[in-house]
């Protein structure tokens, strides 16, 4: 019996902020990759997602929304990210929200129509608007770029998200696997540790607090026992970017990082299926969003 020829590629995923590119990539891997909540900029950096079988693996980029008017440092180098996937994939993904809108000489169309790739057009949240619409949206689309195909989707739903699977594994060349077959991302578990408290964190604070924060990861000690179960101790630090600030995260008496250790917990738990302990910290870093070196720490630049 002939052996089937080995496809593999890296297929970009790119589009404004929260249009569904991580709900998007989690359905198309079929894991948890990205952390998903419904305020824009949750992605701040570029996730890779690594989709294997015993003849293709496909390498998912997911990127940081594009941010037309970038407001201070941590937006640019963000930008910085997507623009990058604009050239470096063998496929790429453009996502759209079937509600958004784009004037003709929008600069992320004049970028696509750079992309020499099979460029395929994914809209989004179909189910959130009628059937019309959504023709006249490809319509309007086809009028602007030349993609190798169009495909509407809702990825919440994983409406239709195999016939973007499928596009993909049509239009994969040969090639060898990038990454060991049971890989899964190119990112340590620390830093989707880091995501999963963020992600907590934009579900349970308002206004600014979300956008003013990071998270990073002093200590992750896995295999300890505790009453003979074993344990994972974590211990992190929230950086905030205004003294009034912290108050705001702590809570009164302490209730609000309390109950925000106590929704990490939940979720590590089950992503890591262990016990975990976890300690929160909360610190300053004045305008850090801005700084240079702080942006270094944080793994923008």
């Amino acid at each position: 019996m002939e052996n089937k020829a080995h496809k593999s590629g890296y297929v970009n995923i790119v589009g404004r902020p929260n249009v569904g590119k991580s709900t998007l990539m989690n359905a198309l891997v079929g894991e948890k990759m990205s952390i998903i909540t419904n305020k824009p900029q949750t992605t701040r950096h570029r996730i890779i997602g690594i989709l294997s079988g015993d003849d293709f693996q496909v390498v998912f980029s997911d990127t940081p929304g594009i941010i037309s008017d970038p407001s201070y440092k941590m937006q640019i180098a963000m930008n910085n990210m997507v623009n990058t996937t604009f050239h470096d994939s063998d496929l790429t993904l453009f996502v759209t929200d079937a509600n958004e809108r784009f004037e003709d000489d929008d600069p992320i169309i004049e970028r696509l129509k750079k992309v020499e790739t099979p460029l395929f057009l994914v809209i989004n949240k179909i189910d959130s608007v009628k059937p019309e619409q959504v023709l006249q949206l490809i319509k309007l689309w086809n009028k602007r770029l030349k993609f190798t195909e169009i495909v509407p989707i809702s990825a919440l739903k994983k409406h239709n998200t195999q016939k973007v699977s499928d596009l993909i594994m049509e239009n994969l060349q040969e090639g060898p696997p990038y990454y060991p077959k049971d890989q899964l991302t190119d990112k340590p578990e620390r830093f989707f540790v880091s995501e999963i408290v963020r992600e907590k964190i934009l579900e349970l604070y308002h206004q600014e607090i979300p956008y003013s924060t990071e998270v990073i990861i002093n200590a992750f000690k896995e295999g300890e026992t505790s009453r003979g179960e074993a344990i994972t101790r974590i211990d992190a630090t929230i950086y905030v970017m205004r003294k009034s600030q912290k108050p705001i995260l702590i809570g009164k008496g302490g209730s609000a990082i309390k109950r925000l250790g106590t929704e990490s917990r939940k979720s590590l738990e089950k992503w890591l299926e262990t016990r975990v302990h976890l300690e929160l910290h909360v610190k300053i870093s004045d305008d850090w969003r801005d700084n240079e070196r702080m942006l270094k720490h944080f793994g923008y630049k």
